[in-house]
């Protein structure tokens, strides 16, 4: 592609911005018209549709369609809502694109990836960010968007901007005359980039009008700190530090934080520029009320600077939020801890200045809100008048009364804690108005990335390619209150694994090889007492002190490491990264690394919170050198503390919360240019809560890991709007879909839950398991198998067998995999009168999927069900086939999933397209394999599922029945007598319902809101 073709794209695609879509073929012809060259739309469809994500013309496609696909209900949008198959056909349209362009767009840009939102408007609403104004008011967004640039791929950038705009026009228009507070919340990743969302959604506001921004933060200043600094450089910018001052000067800077105190970052001319004072390009400054050096202090007889009133408004008569002042009057930040202390001296210094409070369209930004923030005492148990709340909780609700313009909008990784927050509570910071769900970069590693989510259980571990267990976990299995000795092997384990991945590290970087070197930290987390702390650094220092680094055997030790496991995982993950030819050219690399962590007051730091200055120590700051460090602390270290270079971690402390839990997750975050040679040294037998328990913390963190990946995809099925013109889930909504699989794991603290009740959930076309069962009990797998006999009698007796297919989702071209079953086609009364039957879990109830099975019956979008039953014997060496009660069945082995309740492990995948086809979900538009399945089912081999179980009507649902060995925790289905007991069966059944009976999922609450009640149905055709 020439450089002519390129600019004549940008400069189309450009000319759009703020405009509606025209066609854009003939625009970018008309851009080339002096060079000569031609274009045909399949080529120019290729060239905004590259797969280099960074190549200028698909940034500027990418760009305008993001802002088209989310625009409001204006004209040219022919009504539809944002986001939608609909709005894609009108851009396509007016952008004259054919069916297979279009196409090609859709694929390159799903409608469903990014952030996920789910929103309640309300009634008297209107929309008022608009491109126009977010392309005239872009004076802070587009330099933060600078600074982006340099450090993102241009994709995150735009999925950044898309999420930071969609947060902002959920907001109250600054210039409303009526004021309105929305309160929403962000939920991103722990360590994942939020700080980033909440400094472009600042940067946007500002522009817009907002002149009061409060971000509040963790509760120790160092973290505050961090987050001052960070808001300054990237957005805040020289020029406003300065106020106007010659940076030159030194008597007339030497009370700049960042100048006075020899930031490296200040003096290397880091800071973002925007070239003159804003006043002197007709923009407004940014005034910060706290800075890196303090947090807010009392401004006594300086209240002259929060004043919007000392200022020479252009109007006075009018009021500050009138358009004719407000664009003119400069943005205050304040950048505060979560501290009651400083919050009063911030709400009694806005009550003593002279401008009118509720004139001042103010940003609350709550970093980490499910910390501190939450009201952690029951409303419910009081009167309104006499509600006690803790002391954050009542300064923050303080300073919502007294400024009726404000906006709150919280930001956090762990959201159960805020969507349990009392919605009848209008003081309350529930997040009433918008709940958006961040998705994390690629380079990101995550809950995902340390544990293998879609293996199954039964499955062995595989290799260092295919597992992230092989590749990154390493068990941990000392008795840590009666084996010393092993303990103390376990540690000096990881700190071999700590100090061979810095002598990596620093060959790559010798070798040029790019990545973020800087840090390199070792985490070690066993206690969240601090008077554990001491001893426990202690002992790491010995077991440090006498691993032998320099030593024949220390060396002998790091060597058996590299070939056994380093060099491995390195050439499965990361074999373009440079590879030392052999052990010796490691050794100086050894010698620097082990120098590097000695240096400094001592190798091992506490990193406790005792006090700020255990936090304020030279050997731990980040931003003034590099940190090699082996950091021991406890709970300070897992809310909001970003461990920079964090490779090795040594984890094995236990929690009776999933978000505390998965705070801890510091492991978690960016590995530019050494995600390979991160370690997590987790323990697997960690004592519980009862002497005669023990937790394996691996398969807890992948519970938790499994339920927010299951809430996060629930806020995706059921964003947008449904038929029936409504939202189809609203924030008050989401807490039912939040799910325990752990007893002992809670969402979030008990002092944090009370809301609603789900009382109906489905969605038609997609699988879903129903393995939640009850302890081993023979008497309940004898009911169970009782239950289904009905089923077997109409699959087994009818003799129906038939070739089903599973197609691998990669390579793309795979055949597909044949498998036999048995099937038949019963009623929808039998299925669920055998529903009806089975007994479940405690902290699992089906009422909502009967709920929705009786909807669905009773408006004859449900009539019958395909009953299959596989042949597993010729699939599976762990597979028998044996009589029980008369049935010849293919029995199989299916773990229970003890850190799961007792749950056993997901249908297998090889199954599940089957349900799909059958229910029509797998020939609905969008199934990634609707084409493929189509061609299939007219072969021969698979003419029978298209003839005798696809419901011409779409009325059909399908059940997989499957039968496991559930006579202990050992006995393979081989070792079972024959005949075999149905108590030692247990039944497993999966069910689709009719793709038809709810094309985009149907839920119901019942909540506890106002003065009872309310019963809120998501339901097409229906006004419940």
């Amino acid at each position: 592609m020439s450089d002519a073709i390129t600019d004549a794209v940008v400069r189309a695609m450009r000319g759009m911005e703020g405009y509606e879509p025209a066609p854009l073929l003939d625009d970018v012809l008309h851009h080339l018209r002096r060079t000569g060259e031609a274009l045909t739309e399949s080529e120019l469809v290729e060239i905004v549709t590259a797969s280099n994500p960074n190549d200028k013309a698909r940034l500027a496609f990418h760009t305008q369609l993001i802002r088209w696909d989310a625009a409001d209900g204006e004209g040219w949008t022919e009504n539809t809502e944002p986001s939608t198959a609909a709005r894609r056909d009108v851009i396509g349209r007016r952008l004259a694109l054919g069916n297979d362009a279009r196409s090609a767009v859709d694929d390159a840009y799903p409608l469903d990836a990014g952030a996920v939102i789910i929103s309640n408007t309300p009634a008297d609403w209107d929309p008022w960010y608009t491109d126009e104004l977010a392309a005239d008011s872009g004076f802070y967004w587009n330099g933060y968007r600078r600074v982006l640039e340099k450090k993102m791929s241009g994709e995150a950038v735009h999925e950044l901007d898309r999420v930071t705009r969609e947060v902002v026009r959920r907001l109250a228009d600054p210039t409303r005359k009526q004021p309105y507070q929305a309160k929403g919340l962000v939920v991103g990743h722990v360590q994942s980039g939020k700080t980033a969302n909440f400094t472009g959604v600042l940067a946007k506001a500002a522009d817009a009008g907002y002149r009061l921004v409060i971000v509040l933060t963790g509760t120790i200043e160092l973290l505050r700190g961090q987050t001052q600094r960070r808001i300054d450089m990237e957005l805040v910018g020289e020029e406003n530090i300065l106020g106007g001052r010659d940076k030159h000067d030194p008597d007339q800077i030497k009370d700049i934080d960042y100048a006075g105190t020899g930031d490296l970052d200040w003096q290397d001319g880091r800071f973002l520029r925007y070239g003159k004072y804003p006043h002197d390009l007709g923009r407004p400054a940014i005034r910060r009320l706290t800075n890196a050096a303090g947090d807010y202090r009392s401004l006594k007889n300086g209240l002259g600077y929060l004043d919007f009133r000392s200022e020479r408004l252009p109007d006075p008569a009018k009021r500050l939020y009138d358009p004719a002042n407000l664009y003119s009057s400069d943005v205050r930040l304040a950048v505060v801890k979560k501290n009651s202390t400083v919050l009063q001296k911030l709400v009694s210094d806005l009550k003593a200045i002279r401008a009118d409070l509720t004139e001042i369209p103010t940003l609350i930004i709550d970093d980490e809100a499910d910390q501190a923030t939450i009201n952690t005492k029951d409303p419910r148990k009081d009167s309104p008048e006499r509600r006690e709340r803790t002391a954050i909780n009542k300064l923050i609700a303080e300073l919502l009364a007294e400024l009726p313009r404000a906006q709150y909008i919280g930001y956090t990784a762990t959201p159960f804690a805020n969507v349990f927050v009392d919605p009848d509570d209008v003081d309350d910071v529930f997040p009433k108005d918008f709940i958006v769900s961040l998705d994390p970069p690629a380079a990101y590693m995550g809950g995902r990335q340390f544990h293998d989510l879609d293996r199954d259980i039964d499955d062995p571990v595989g290799g260092l390619a295919e597992s992230n267990e092989a590749a990154f976990v390493r068990g941990l299995y000392a008795d840590l209150d009666n084996d010393d000795a092993e303990r103390r092997e376990e540690i000096r384990n990881a700190l071999d694994a700590y100090v061979l991945s810095g002598a990596l590290k620093l060959f790559r970087k010798s070798e040029g090889y790019d990545g973020d070197y800087r840090h390199h930290t070792m985490l070690v987390h066993e206690s969240v007492r601090q008077a554990d702390h001491a001893e426990l650094a202690a002992t790491v220092e010995d077991v440090w002190l006498r691993a032998g680094y320099s030593s024949p055997e220390g060396g002998r030790r790091l060597w058996e490491l590299w070939t056994g496991d380093f060099r491995a995982v390195q050439e499965a993950r990361a074999p373009e990264a440079p590879m030392p030819p052999d052990f010796r050219t490691l050794r100086p690399f050894i010698g620097e690394a082990t120098g590097r962590i000695r240096s400094g007051y001592r190798p091992v730091i506490v990193v406790n919170g005792a006090a700020e200055k255990d936090y304020i120590q030279n050997d731990l700051d980040f931003q003034g050198g590099d940190v090699w460090k082996i950091l021991v602390g406890g709970a300070k270290l897992s809310r909001g503390f970003t461990v920079e270079g964090l490779t090795t971690t040594y984890y094995t402390r236990r929690t009776t919360a999933a978000d505390t839990l998965m705070q801890m997750g510091r492991w978690f975050g960016y590995r530019f240019g050494y995600g390979d040679l991160v370690r997590l040294y987790i323990g697997r037998n960690v004592p519980g809560s009862r002497k005669d328990t023990a937790v394996d913390l691996y398969k807890a963190f992948e519970a938790i890991v499994r339920d927010e990946e299951d809430f996060r995809e629930q806020l995706r099925q059921y964003q947008g709007i449904g038929e029936d013109g409504r939202p189809r889930v609203r924030p008050i909504d989401v807490p039912p879909l939040v799910f325990q699989s752990l007893p002992w794991l809670s969402p979030t603290g008990r002092n944090k839950m009370f809301n609603a009740r789900l009382t109906t959930k489905g969605e038609g076309g997609k699988v879903r398991d129903f393995f939640q069962q009850p302890d081993r009990d023979p008497a309940i797998n004898g009911l169970h198998f009782a239950a289904v006999e009905p089923l077997l009698d109409a699959a087994l007796a009818t003799g129906s067998r038939g070739t089903f297919f599973h197609i691998p989702d990669t390579p793309a071209d795979a055949s597909p995999a044949p498998y036999s079953a048995r099937y038949a086609v019963v009623d929808a009364q039998t299925v669920l009168d055998v529903i009806r039957k089975f007994r479940w879990n405690k902290n699992f109830s089906i009422a909502p999927t009967v709920d929705f099975i009786e909807q669905a019956m009773a408006e004859g979008n449900l009539t019958d069900w395909a009953v299959i039953v596989p042949d597993l014997a010729r699939t599976s060496a762990r597979v028998a086939t044996h009589s029980v009660d008369g049935y010849s069945l293919d029995i199989l082995t299916r773990t229970r999933r003890s850190e799961r309740s007792g749950m056993f492990s997901g249908s297998s995948p090889r199954q599940r397209l089957a349900l799909e086809t059958v229910s029509g979900g797998a020939l609905a538009p969008g199934h990634r394999h609707r084409d493929r399945v189509t061609q299939l089912l007219g072969e021969p081999e698979y003419r029978h599922i298209s003839e005798k179980l696809v419901s011409p009507s779409g009325t059909r649902g399908a059940v997989l029945l499957t039968f496991a060995a559930d006579k202990d925790d050992v006995t393979p289905p081989s070792k079972l007598e024959d005949p075999t007991p149905a108590g030692h069966i247990a039944t497993l059944f999966s069910l689709v319902l009719p793709y038809r009976s709810a094309p985009s999922g149907r839920v119901a609450f019942t909540v506890k809101y106002k003065d009872g009640r309310v019963t809120y149905r998501i339901k097409p055709g229906s006004d419940d």
